[in-house]
């Protein structure tokens, strides 16, 4: 964004350069001019170009921000941040689970959402008609494995008694020795993704039923991945373990949405096997095909090729895909992570190096579609942090926030329809709620940004004056702003209110004044920080100074705004999130 150069009033020799008056023309023909720069062409703050400092009131580290209310310039998908479940919660035990109370409440808050069952072992997913053998449970320590299957047995007994939507409170003791149980399987899981060696992972109809059953009573819409490397000799796909579940989910009526496959570019390297570009094509017309021979799910969704990050090998894969069968998909599915399990310090999530490469590859992908097939919805599948499960004591803290909120705000102005974060819970540390249920910072910015941002993104105008960049070097932005109407579904705020939710990176406290449009209006604030010593490092988070915590396991605590009196000044304390909601703004843009 280039602001307009100021123009400065020249002084009549007869003037005295103290008058009041002409001090006060001067602060409004300065005023004027900074609010008069053009809109950006995203609606994320970029960085002026300045031609060093000034004297005076214009040192200041104020910013004046305005937004265009007369139209948006993106629609997205109501389900906009959806959400993600791993296939290994099968192999430990923790989809026994998923009938909790607090669980599904908390699953409940996020929604509406797409909820996506698939990652790494998706292609490692056998479906076996059974209902409720132990031996297609997996792994248990001896000591109490028996007595544990049994209680799982005598749970699922009870749940096909209740009506409607299956609910269970399980007993302490048996959660405690489910986290042992899941503890000793992480490691079998740990070593198999470092080797390369997987083995398979059964689901069974008793499994398919309670993973439905989670979703439908927390408002979520499912979508299953399948298994794309169950291969014929001459290496075409083989449907037979497919068909016995479509049949078996249509039997039950079960409104389910399809993927095939998780990241196809890197089968060589998972299974010394390759699917290339035009067998992979084949295999989702296949897939669309046996669809439409299934009566129940002859309309159903079908998305993909879910490709992984877009390097080399993996958007010459999406190249050959969208040429062949960018038609039978009704989006396109990729993969984002932003580091690997190497990185040791909190201050890393925030570098705002690491933040800007999500734009790169939204552009690769982009490019890609558009060639093909122009209009295409793209969504961006397995979201996380980092790959290999994330990075312990840091992807589940309030520092890896940043990166999560960043990653919404950009997508959303790229026009990226759906981000489905991985993993909602249980797999790696990258899940939004813990293995004791209760909700990690990444959740509750999550749901915040459900309760109070809307699909309609809105372009921002922005103007402050920043510091000259030096020569060879890139000034990357680290107070970040992006606007939204408010979400439809919020009924404290009518049609025609605006969200507004604002990064901030820095390490000092960053002003901003509204301006054009939002001037002299009432603001809601809801400024969002780490609770307790850890700093960067906590794993709760305070809503205006309240930490925030689950009233029981069906009630949400209150998210209490803050109000800031007409004219204010918003003050962003250094490195926090904050939602900010102008309620009677009647914006245009936001009332259809």
């Amino acid at each position: 964004v280039k602001r307009a150069p100021s123009v400065m009033p020249k002084s009549s020799p007869c003037a005295s350069p103290w008058s009041s008056l002409w001090l006060t023309s001067f602060v409004i023909l300065v005023v004027q001019s900074v609010i008069s720069s053009s809109y950006s062409s995203s609606s994320t703050y970029q960085r002026t170009a300045a031609g060093g400092k000034r004297p005076g009131f214009l040192g200041r580290t104020l910013v004046l921000l305005d937004v265009n209310t007369r139209s948006p310039i993106r629609v997205l998908n109501d389900n906009f941040l959806s959400l993600q479940l791993d296939p290994a919660i099968i192999r430990d035990g923790w989809l026994d689970f998923l009938s909790s109370r607090r669980l599904v409440t908390l699953a409940r808050g996020l929604s509406p959402a797409f909820l996506r069952f698939g990652g790494k072992r998706t292609d490692f997913l056998q479906f076996n008609n059974q209902k409720n053998l132990a031996k297609f449970r997996g792994p248990g320590p001896d000591y109490y494995l028996k007595n544990y299957e049994d209680d799982i047995v005598r749970s699922d007994i009870a749940l096909d008694k209740q009506k409607g939507c299956k609910l269970a409170h399980h007993p302490d003791i048996m959660l405690e020795l489910q986290r042992e149980k899941a503890a000793s399987t992480q490691l079998v899981l740990l070593k198999e993704q470092l080797s390369n060696i997987y083995s398979n992972i059964t689901i069974t109809a008793r499994s398919l039923d309670k993973l439905y059953n989670f979703a439908d009573c927390a408002g979520l819409h499912l979508i299953l991945g399948l298994n794309s490397l169950h291969r014929n000799p001459d290496n075409s796909w083989n449907t037979s373990s497919t068909l016995s579940l479509l049949k078996y989910g249509a039997g039950k009526k079960y409104n389910i949405s399809w993927e095939l496959g998780n990241e196809p570019n890197a089968y060589r390297s998972m299974v010394g096997r390759a699917v290339n570009s035009t067998q992979l094509a084949q295999d989702y017309a296949k897939l669309r095909t046996l669809l439409q021979s299934v009566r129940y799910y002859n309309r159903a969704h079908l998305y993909g090729p879910n490709a992984g990050r877009p390097r080399k090998n993996a958007v010459l894969l999406l190249d050959g895909f969208m040429k062949n069968a960018g038609s039978v998909i009704d989006a396109v599915t990729w993969q984002h992570y932003f580091m690997d399990g190497r990185v040791k310090k909190a201050e890393d999530f925030l570098k705002t190096r690491l933040l800007d490469t999500l734009t790169e590859q939204i552009t690769k992908v982009t490019k890609v579609v558009s060639t093909h097939t122009p209009g295409k919805k793209v969504w961006l599948g397995g979201l996380g942090a980092a790959w290999a499960g994330g990075i312990n004591n840091l992807s589940e803290t309030y520092a890896a926030s940043f990166l999560w909120m960043n990653t919404l705000g950009v997508a959303a102005v790229q026009g990226i329809d759906v981000v489905l974060r991985h993993s909602f819970f249980d797999y790696g540390y990258t899940h939004l709620v813990d293995q004791h249920f209760n909700p990690l910072p990444d959740y509750w910015l999550s749901l915040v940004f459900k309760r109070l941002v809307g699909p309609r993104v809105l372009a921002v105008r922005v103007a402050g004056l920043q510091r000259k960049p030096q020569p060879g070097r890139v000034i990357r932005d680290k107070l970040r702003i992006y606007a939204h109407c408010t979400s439809y579904y919020n009924p404290n705020y009518m049609r025609g209110s605006i969200t507004i939710y604002i990064i901030n990176l820095h390490r000092s406290r960053k002003k901003i004044k509204l301006a054009g449009t939002l001037r002299n209006r009432t603001v809601h604030q809801y400024l969002l920080q780490p609770h307790g010593e850890g700093g960067l490092r906590a794993r709760h988070v305070q809503l205006n100074g309240e930490k925030l915590l689950m009233g029981n396991d069906e009630t949400f605590p209150e998210l209490k705004p803050k109000i800031l009196r007409a004219g204010r000044t918003i003050a962003m304390p250094p490195m926090t999130i904050g939602f900010y909601v102008l309620k009677n703004i009647n914006a245009y843009a936001c009332r259809r």
